[in-house]
């Protein structure tokens, strides 16, 4: 594994930046579950749905960053195969968690917004249970079938892979064997767990805003806004680093 080319000279620099990155994340993703957790007023199915976007980000770091500063410490960027499908799992995983995850809590605040008298029964406390269980078991069951597909393609070209972390994108470029099934799951995977997700809640913040913009008042469109403004940030850092890593440029393979 190659994860950065160049003089050896700024190697300190990106160890110590990547370990700050990820020693700041994991202590503010970790306050904000400790807090949602002690704190019984934020016991609510919003705040359920935040604090495990708070473990998916500790979660996709953890999975990658102490294997990139262990390479960068030792120079040692041997990976074998079990521990590269091993990290891919666990990434493909975490990553079709949080995109079906941002999902439900965009849905969550259209039920909050538009049909606020609904929302305790189609969020009530089992309800929000279930669907964050549904959640982590439809995300791991995906990953699973999708690392089956990838092990039947074996690799000729190469076995150097130009990325900080084993990814779908970088082993189908050292692979000679063009498997349909894989390509098949492959876009299934894209279609149900990025496409439809971003569809419906794109469809839900369209009623969201038009529901918003009918509000008279000033005040009360403000506190709309003020729930949901940063879940948009999210869907938008999420979906544009998808669309750049894996559809700009495509598989070359394709």
């Amino acid at each position: 594994m190659l994860p950065f080319s160049g003089e050896t000279r700024s190697k300190p620099f990106i160890t110590a930046f990547f370990f700050l990155i990820y020693v700041v994340g994991v202590l503010i993703n970790s306050s904000i579950i400790t807090v949602i957790c002690l704190e019984v007023q934020l016991h609510k199915p919003m705040y359920l749905f935040i604090c495990n976007l708070s473990i998916v980000d500790i979660l996709f770091t953890s999975v990658t960053v102490p294997k990139l500063l262990h390479m960068l410490l030792s120079g040692n960027h041997i990976v074998s195969s079990a521990q590269c499908y091993t990290q891919l799992y666990f990434f493909s995983g975490v990553a079709s968690a949080e995109g079906i995850l941002l999902f439900i809590m965009a849905y969550d605040r259209y039920v909050a917004i538009c049909i606020p008298l609904y929302y305790s029964h189609i969020f009530s406390q089992r309800n929000s249970t279930l669907i964050t269980i549904g959640i982590w078991v439809s995300a791991f069951l995906n990953s699973s079938m999708y690392i089956i597909t990838l092990l039947y393609m074996s690799s000729c070209h190469s076995n150097l892979i130009h990325q900080f972390y084993c990814d779908a994108k970088s082993l189908t470029k050292i692979t000679c064997t063009c498997r349909p099934l894989f390509f098949l799951v492959a876009g299934a995977e894209i279609l149900v767990i990025i496409f439809v997700p971003f569809l419906c809640t794109c469809i839900s913040y369209v009623k969201i805003f038009s529901v918003i913009f009918k509000m008279k008042s000033k005040e009360s469109r403000r506190k709309a806004f003020s729930t949901f403004s940063s879940h948009v940030t999210v869907i938008s850092i999420y979906y544009g680093t998808c669309l750049a890593e894996y559809l700009i440029p495509a598989y070359s393979r394709f």
